[in-house]
């Protein structure tokens, strides 16, 4: 993918080590990328932010329950995010998101996330 990638890829075979296991370096598909990119979008735009680094991990844990229970190759495995993703942005509310910042900048409401912090409760 880039030079970022590849380091981060032999960070976790190195850290994999370190715990007594080797693995495969982890390689992730330009295709597929660009799906999880396009997935974090979609979530940090209709929900929190936060969430986006969140839902793209479910996403990779998805897709390998998948692989295990069926051989698929990265085309598919795109579909398969993109399907899910598409059907986030069908169901996300017109205008931009739940919560954070919208399109033109203006503080939009957010989603309750339970007892405030500090700094909201200063807002």
């Amino acid at each position: 993918m880039n030079e970022f990638f590849e380091s981060l890829a032999k960070r976790w075979t190195k850290a994999a080590e370190r715990h007594g296991v080797k693995i495969e370096e982890p390689r992730v598909d330009p295709k597929v990328a660009e799906e999880l990119l396009e997935l974090a979008r979609v979530v940090a735009h209709t929900t929190e932010r936060r969430f986006a680094p969140l839902a793209t991990y479910t996403a990779g844990m998805a897709v390998e329950r998948l692989r295990e229970a069926k051989a698929e190759d990265a085309d598919a495995i795109a579909a398969f995010i993109r399907e899910v993703r598409e059907e986030l942005e069908r169901e996300s509310p017109p205008n931009g998101a739940a919560g954070g910042t919208g399109e033109r900048g203006v503080r939009e409401p957010r989603v309750p996330r339970g007892p405030a912090t500090r700094h909201e409760r200063s807002e």
